[in-house]
């Protein structure tokens, strides 16, 4: 029974959405993009505290967030971590391991509506945003992001051009929204007239439409030094994202798994990034 409840709620949430639209297709909107931005998951669960609250802690503000911040200190360059979605920075913890072995700064934070952070929502211009405030205080030298995180990372460097910037890392990160819109058009079984009054909306709000945020075609404008790690069989950010990327960052590097999964937590994968980052 929960199992049919699970499958269909989802339906049930479409057609609520539809209803609403033909009555009131402001507030309709607002909800579909607020719901598209909500998290169900990503708070520290008990066995993630221990490791979490041994770091070096800030809180950091950003408009009405506060952004929970870690630190482990090293005396080599400044690395700084930006996990994915419904997820938050104990998913670092096998990294921050092998980066501390090799004496790096290690700053990592939790994403808003993730981890200890405030807030309810989470969309990548948001992310940047809060990106951009922690950067600024803690001068990172390099980036490494997961999924969302790397997305993020992208859109970040792609839109705020950080000078101090050397290499980005982005591990299996998606590319277009406007798959991830199909797949979200799908799942409440929306119709295209919704859709394109959503397409609207994202564009009012943020500059683009969804065709037109591709992190494929940011990364044209990205100049740093770059390796991108991504599984020819990851099932949630899909490996075209990758070679996509790939073709337009100058300066990248794709290296591919198989069979390692979306979340990429393999010592191959880990000691790619610390040659990447050794290598001057």
């Amino acid at each position: 029974m929960n199992n049919k409840i699970k499958e269909y709620m989802p339906i049930l949430i479409g057609k609520q959405l539809k209803l609403l639209f033909k009555i009131a297709p402001k507030r309709a909107l607002q909800k579909a993009f607020l719901l598209f931005c909500t998290p169900r998951k990503g708070q520290v669960t008990p066995d993630q505290m221990d490791f979490l609250d041994a770091a070096e802690d800030e809180v950091v503000a950003v408009n009405d967030l506060l952004l929970q911040t870690y630190r482990w200190k090293g005396s080599e360059e400044t690395i700084l971590l930006v996990h994915g979605w419904e997820s938050n920075t104990h998913r670092w913890k096998g990294l921050i391991q092998v980066l501390q072995k090799h004496k790096y700064n290690i700053i990592a934070f939790d994403a808003p509506a993730h981890g200890y952070s405030s807030g309810n929502i989470l969309n990548v211009p948001l992310y940047a945003e809060c990106l951009q405030k922690v950067a600024d205080l803690y001068r990172p030298n390099h980036i490494i992001g997961h999924s969302v995180g790397g997305m993020c990372t992208a859109f970040y460097q792609h839109t705020y051009q950080n000078p101090e910037l050397d290499k980005l890392i982005l591990l299996a990160p998606p590319s277009e929204l406007a798959v991830i819109m199909n797949g979200y058009q799908k799942t409440l079984q929306l119709t295209d007239a919704f859709m394109n009054a959503l397409d609207s909306y994202f564009k009012a709000q943020f500059g683009y439409s969804f065709e037109e945020f591709s992190i494929a075609k940011f990364s044209q404008k990205i100049k740093n030094s770059g390796l991108l790690i991504h599984d020819k069989y990851d099932d949630i950010a899909p490996y075209a994202a990758a070679t996509a990327i790939d073709a337009n960052w100058t300066n990248g590097t794709l290296m591919t798994t198989e069979n390692y999964g979306h979340s990429l937590f393999y010592n191959e994968v880990d000691e790619r990034i610390v040659d990447f980052l050794n290598t001057k």
